[in-house]
């Protein structure tokens, strides 16, 4: 048997999205730039998508950019506002606990004369909204806030800040990372105050190499990427349309009977955090309760074990999770994350990420269970971390 919970790091594609993919590869393959029909048949379907896409955030479709996941996206609108508003201020706000996606961009624009202020979380990944409150200043350009930790699943408080950020600065941008969120959470950008919104379809069940960075309109941002004018020459290059036509059949599969797949996903995971209080001993479930964090993550901290020593002999078992993010797995550099948590320093490495999604079956989190119950007393007598 097999059990992938790694989901947090990439899903599998629905077998519609397989199916549109390779239809649209191999059927309608025309550039959505040509004039001739083939081209015109591609560019409907991005509009198509786009309409799609738009209806799952309830936003304008014109609002809606395709661009190549979510690391482009943030890098996007990091780097893309920071250049457009640099006259009004030069200090950008985020958080400890951001992806590197931001956390690099942020560090690369302080290179070149950008003060920013890193917000510190609580013990449960969360926030501080007075903190936030207390650093918006009138050069403050951009705030950027996750909407869920891709480590722990914290749920950031992100339509509290938009109404903060607005009311102490309506200058001011507000960008959300919704890369773990979207999909788990619904996300209404216009109430919610967002002007920028990062999106990845490989987290979605949609294809890698895709994603949308919802733009408000209005919103004063330049291009990183220089060329042929695609995308009304915010991103030029020749679109991706198998991906964008495969992104939306996924964004449209998450976000139909959606109330239902969350509330199954909530049950699954009460069911796998109860279990493992239940039956190991000297654990720690990192991140918020149950139901107040994302409906898909787990962060597990095993006392005693190395994750690297968890991660290889649950894959030896066909069983597959992470230790933290996947962007960092191949990494000795240990998690920004639980450091800013203030987790145990006899635990910072001893912490594996379970992810799961909506094809992930009780039978998988089973063979989880009874696999680490079987090996971690065993193991923690010969492999004491």
């Amino acid at each position: 048997m097999e059990a992938y919970l790694d989901n947090s790091a990439t899903t599998r594609a629905f077998d519609e999205v397989a199916k549109a993919v390779a239809d649209t590869m191999t059927l309608e393959y025309g550039n959505a730039s040509s004039v001739h029909h083939m081209g015109t048949i591609s560019a409907d379907r991005i509009a198509d998508a786009r309409e799609i896409i738009a209806d799952t955030l309830k936003v304008d479709p014109q609002e809606i950019l395709f661009t190549s996941g979510g690391t482009e996206s943030d890098n996007l609108a990091i780097i893309g506002v920071a250049r457009a508003n640099k006259w009004r201020g030069k200090h950008i706000i985020t958080t400890a606990i951001e992806h590197p996606a931001i956390l690099e961009s942020v560090g690369y624009l302080q290179k070149d004369g950008f003060e920013v202020t890193l917000l510190p979380v609580d013990n449960q990944g969360i926030v501080d909204i007075n903190e936030l409150k207390a650093a918006i200043r009138p050069d403050t350009i951009l705030v950027s806030m996750m909407l869920v930790n891709n480590e722990i699943g914290a749920i950031e408080p992100v339509e509290e800040a938009g109404k903060i950020i607005k009311a102490m600065n309506p200058d001011t941008y507000f960008h959300v990372d919704a890369v773990q969120g979207y999909g788990k959470v619904l996300i209404r950008p216009r109430t919610m105050n967002i002007d920028l919104l990062s999106v990845s379809g490989h987290k979605i069940h949609g294809p890698k190499g895709i994603g949308f960075l919802y733009i408000k309109k209005g919103t004063k941002i330049v291009p990183i990427c220089y060329g042929g004018g695609q995308q009304k020459g915010m991103r030029s290059g020749t679109e991706n349309v198998p991906g964008i036509v495969g992104l939306s059949v996924a964004a449209k599969k998450c976000y139909e009977d959606f109330d239902n797949h969350i509330r199954d996903l909530y049950n699954l995971k009460k069911y796998l955090v109860d279990s493992l209080n239940e039956r190991l001993t000297d654990i720690k479930i990192n991140g918020p309760e149950c139901e107040k964090g994302a409906p898909h993550i787990v962060s597990l901290s095993i006392k005693g074990l190395a994750a690297e020593t968890v991660l290889n002999m649950l894959s030896s078992k066909g069983i597959y999770v992470s230790a933290g993010s996947a962007c960092t797995s191949n990494n000795p550099h240990v998690s920004d994350t639980l450091k800013a948590i203030g987790l145990d320093k006899s635990l910072l490495e001893s912490t594996i990420r379970i992810s799961m999604s909506f094809l992930t079956t009780r039978e998988e989190i089973d063979y989880l269970l009874d696999t680490l119950c079987a090996q971690v007393d065993t193991m923690r007598k010969f492999y004491h971390h």
